[in-house]
């Protein structure tokens, strides 16, 4: 059994000398996220009877419809960091600009960029819902860290993760000594480990994509999915089909049990849809963490150099074995 069924506070004491900050800072700080997890899961739970379903009337910076949750979500994140003394700045999919924490300056050294409610679409629908955080160390001299700062490279991560929101809710991060996931058991209030080190199955028989999407795609990609469809038992095809509309789900699906999500670049629109800060940098970071593997299409997600807060990329994440394979489709070597 290991250590299953321990806190997470416990867990990040026990383990502390293999995490980014062994004063205590790290704990706290994956506690805050934590804590912002059961706020907005309680907020869930009473979307349909307190009227917060639905849109605002308003857009966020992707141009997309801003749902009444996705705000919440965002000013959660927001408040549970103002004051914690651990974050001088973090960065939201929702908001143009970053937030500045001079209150928590210069004690707090963390940056942190999240997409505070993924895949919102499915809360009119009761369907799984997700957040995903990427955390960055600042060591800047001269002040709080500019917009800029928040810019940069999966591989200076110091820690992601995601919360999930289903039948359960769960807290899945990496600081870079592997992947551990933490159920939420509401009863006490706590985040218990129930998943300790997971690691991914190097191929898998599940792929997620949106195939209503299949006509816009380039040849290398249709090429791809259609090669899953077919029958093949030595190479243990067709691949199910299971695709949510929540990104975190989907891969929280593989990374448990083997396989591809794939939101891939379209003939005219190359760049994708979701955005490398927020979502495809912290996942890859889980994902490689895990033994898996996540791309473009071209190249690694972690190696990409961003040029904006709001980049957009394609993403193959999933199995070391199957994204490889999907690489070789969109190259034409298959």
């Amino acid at each position: 059994m290991g250590r299953t069924g321990i806190t997470l506070t416990r867990f990040i004491i026990e383990t502390q000398a293999g995490y980014p900050a062994a004063t205590g800072e790290f704990s706290a700080l994956l506690a805050q996220i934590g804590l912002a997890g059961k706020l907005i899961a309680h907020d869930l739970r009473r979307a349909g009877l307190i009227n917060i379903l639905g849109t605002t009337g308003g857009t966020n910076v992707q141009g997309e419809a801003v749902k009444k949750l996705d705000e919440i979500a965002n000013e959660t994140f927001i408040k549970v960091f103002q004051y914690s003394g651990l974050v001088c700045a973090l960065a939201s999919e929702e908001m143009e600009k970053p937030v500045q924490f001079p209150e928590n300056w210069p004690h707090g050294k963390y940056m942190l960029l999240f997409d505070p409610l993924d895949g919102s679409s499915n809360t009119d629908v009761n369907m799984p819902l997700g957040a995903i955080f990427s955390i960055l160390r600042y060591e800047g001299k001269g002040g709080l860290p500019s917009a800029q700062e928040l810019v940069r490279k999966g591989t200076e991560q110091i820690a992601a993760g995601y919360l999930m929101y289903g039948s359960s809710t769960m807290l899945v991060f990496t600081s870079g000594q592997g992947v551990h996931g933490f159920t939420l058991d509401p009863g006490i209030g706590e985040y218990l480990l129930s998943h300790e080190n997971i690691r991914m199955p190097a191929r898998g028989k599940v792929y997620a994509v949106n195939e209503g999407n299949y006509h816009k795609w380039p040849a290398g990609t249709r090429r791809y999915v259609d090669y899953l469809k077919e029958s093949d038992k030595a190479t243990g095809r067709p691949y199910s089909s299971r695709y949510s509309g929540c990104l975190a789900a989907d891969v929280h699906r593989m990374l448990l049990g083997g396989g591809i999500y794939l939101y891939p670049g379209e003939t005219d629109k190359p760049e994708g849809k979701l955005r490398l800060l927020y979502e495809a940098n912290p996942l890859a970071m889980v994902v490689e963490q895990a033994g898996g593997g996540a791309s473009t299409g071209t190249m690694r997600i972690l190696e990409v150099e961003p040029k904006a807060l709001h980049q957009r990329v394609p993403l193959l994440i999933g199995s070391a074995e199957d994204v490889s394979l999907a690489e070789a489709f969109i190259r034409g070597e298959r």
